[in-house]
């Protein structure tokens, strides 16, 4: 399947080249081994109100892992609760197998599709969020860059004086510090280590793991220079593919207690000390989660023959249009949001 970028330009992507097939039954097997010594400690979890606006009462809307996920009746954010506390996530992955497999196996074999297909797009949008913004050429703070490819790509653009990550999880962190990045091994609420304070701040597909989401967010405040960019990217709740296979989506997992959706995000940043600029729902892979699904017998079209026309019966056609459609119109299950931190009127170095 094509998908389209932000500039309208037709771009491949396919789920396979993110996580090669033959990777597949590794993976799943670390992941399930994860996901057993977490329900292990089932009893120990914690009740919470909404991350987003903190409602206090909010349904069981389905369970996934014996794990139950809550709708907001207030800002119809999906969360998990209760919930494994900090230290429980903190030892789940310090421990994980799923997380040494990706760094080991995963992340290397899909390598240059993730760089291509990825992370420099990524970086195109946070480079032209900063020319859009006039966020000057400081420095970028990536907390949870992972393997480490966007961070590496951002030192080689040149546009940024220095870039610093924040990498918990110790098969990551090293992977991160074999591209000659600077990497600070502990959650970003953690560190009292002094630095210079950034001109941006990025966090990709971090802020659905947290325990709470508020304090992360506040503590990239801490970081930030005033007027300095955030940018965040993580599931958007509402979007399609997750309204669709519900429990059943890819983006519902033991591991993402957080599924927000543009307003909620908003709401949530705005309350932590930003001014929110742009939201967009740029994702490319819903359509094909959905149709895969279908194929699988996981999901039914019956009595829907408009679904089953754009996703089934015309996919070489319809599929690339139909998920530009989503992404264009705020129904992607995959959101993007860039804020400005309050304080004064435009840049400040602090």
């Amino acid at each position: 399947m094509k998908s389209m970028t932000e500039n309208g330009v037709a771009q491949p992507l396919r789920e396979k080249e993110l996580c090669p097939e033959e990777l597949l039954d590794g993976q799943e097997a670390a992941f399930a081994r994860d996901i057993e010594r977490l329900q292990a400690r089932r009893g120990e979890f914690v009740d919470v109100p909404c991350p987003a606006c903190s409602a206090k009462t909010a349904p069981t809307v389905f369970e996934k892992y014996s794990f139950s996920y809550r709708g907001c009746p207030e800002c119809r954010t999906l969360f998990m609760s209760p919930r494994p506390s900090p230290q429980i996530m903190a030892a789940y992955y310090a421990d994980s197998e799923n997380y040494r497999y990706w760094a080991e196996h995963i992340f290397p074999a899909s390598e240059e599709a993730r760089r291509e297909k990825i992370h420099r797009p990524w970086l195109d949008r946070v480079i032209s969020y900063c020319e859009r913004y006039a966020i000057p050429a400081g420095a970028l703070l990536e907390v949870g860059p992972g393997f480490g490819t966007f961070a590496a790509l951002a030192n080689a653009s040149g546009r940024f004086s220095r870039v610093l990550a924040v990498e918990p999880t110790p098969q990551m962190a090293a992977a991160c510090r074999a591209r000659g990045i600077e990497v600070f091994e502990r959650r970003i609420e953690e560190i009292e280590t002094k630095f210079e304070t950034v001109s941006v701040a990025v966090a990709f597909e971090v802020i659905e793991h947290l325990f709470e989401p508020g304090a992360f967010l506040k503590s990239m405040a801490a970081r930030l220079a005033r007027g300095g960019l955030l940018i965040l990217s993580c599931p958007n709740g509402l979007g399609f593919d997750i309204a669709m296979l519900g429990a059943q989506s890819l983006a519902v997992d033991a591991e993402h207690v957080n599924l927000f959706n543009p307003d909620a995000l908003t709401r949530l940043v705005e309350s932590c000390g930003f001014e929110v600029l742009e939201v967009c729902t740029p994702g490319r892979l819903d359509a094909e989660f959905v149709r895969e699904a279908v194929l699988a017998g996981l999901f039914s079209l019956d009595g829907n023959p408009f679904l089953q026309r754009v996703l089934i019966d015309e996919w070489d056609r319809l599929g690339i249009n139909f998920q530009a459609f989503l992404a264009a119109n705020s129904l992607s299950s995959h959101m993007w949001l860039a804020a400005r931190k309050r304080g004064c009127d435009g840049f400040r170095a602090e």
